[in-house]
């Protein structure tokens, strides 16, 4: 196969390019990434010394592509489905990039700050930090409330590149600041979000690992094991 998509099922952004591929029934095959253990790592890192996951590897052009949403162009352009998920019109491709760093930049790196946080070895946790995260956040979902209102998708009138990012970011930033009480437009978007056959997959998958969550206990009743 010529695909292989490095990650780890409980990260948000591999979640986001696990979306696009199974929107696309795109064939890959997965190979988890356990950087704890020492030969597994220094062939990851081989592959990409940065060290973040995902990465995909394409042995048939030999490239390695890093980076979730250069990840998702690079299929987009040289293995397209039925699904196109970067929009043909120029107007529309620049704002589904947009609502896609949007996603990424303001919902999911917040959210990450608030749950690594949370793992910190007693003392060096950053109170300042997650206050900002936190700050960030309230206003990410008041732009994206004002910004969906009569929208069924984040970007365009189909699914596309920044509902991909949106749908883990979501996930995840509901168990660390719910949202679904506060903001009704985002609330039924992420309703749409996880009726998707892609994240349902996605998501589905991930539950076995959904126990090392570290705000396991907000997650739905149902994502639990």
């Amino acid at each position: 196969m010529s695909l292989t998509l490095y990650f780890h099922p409980l990260a948000s952004f591999c979640h986001k390019v696990l979306i696009a591929l199974y929107e696309n029934e795109t064939p890959f095959s997965g190979e988890i990434v356990d950087l704890a253990d020492e030969e597994a790592s220094a062939a990851f890192f081989a592959l990409w010394p940065v060290g973040k996951i995902p990465i995909l590897r394409d042995e048939s052009r030999d490239r390695t592509v890093p980076e979730t949403s250069i990840i998702i162009e690079y299929l987009d352009r040289h293995y397209p489905g039925a699904f196109p998920l970067i929009p043909a019109d120029p107007s529309e491709a620049l704002e589904a990039r947009l609502w896609d760093r949007f996603f990424d930049l303001y919902v999911s790196v917040p959210m990450q700050k608030i749950v690594t946080d949370r793992i910190r070895p007693e003392g060096k946790t950053d109170p300042h930090g997650v206050s900002e995260a936190r700050a960030m956040l309230g206003t990410a979902y008041d732009v994206a409330e004002r910004h969906l209102t009569g929208r069924t998708w984040a970007a365009g009138a189909g699914f596309s590149i920044a509902d991909c990012a949106a749908a883990p970011a979501l996930f995840y930033a509901e168990c660390v600041q719910p949202f679904t009480s506060t903001h009704p437009n985002l609330a039924a978007y992420f309703t749409r979000l996880e009726n998707r056959p892609s994240v349902q997959r996605t998501l589905g998958e991930a539950r076995p690992y959904f126990q090392f969550f570290p705000f396991k206990e907000n997650l739905p009743d149902r994502f639990r094991l």
